[in-house]
């Protein structure tokens, strides 16, 4: 049985990612959908971390971080996309 306080963050995680996924959606703006979409990415390293403690597993936490810096690297360079500068700027 999982403890409580994982339990929670996972209700609390999930209830934040259909958030996010509505912003995706409806979002007005490019730039809004961006700043979902990257906060998305940073839910993603949360249920990583959840799943982490409650499995024990050390693993997960390695994709947590790989997830963080692809994450990273995609927010930027979508920006850049969206502000219509070149990859090599």
């Amino acid at each position: 049985m999982m403890p409580p306080f994982i339990t929670f963050g996972i209700g609390v995680l999930l209830a934040s990612s259909f958030l996010c996924l509505y912003r995706i959606a409806r979002g007005p703006t490019p730039p809004d959908r961006t700043v979902a979409i990257d906060i998305l990415g940073t839910l993603v390293v949360g249920f990583c971390c959840m799943a982490c403690l409650a499995t024990g597993l050390d693993f997960l936490m390695n994709i947590a971080i790989a997830w963080a810096l692809l994450s990273f690297i995609g927010t930027i360079a979508l920006a850049k996309h969206l502000e219509g500068r070149h990859y090599d700027d």
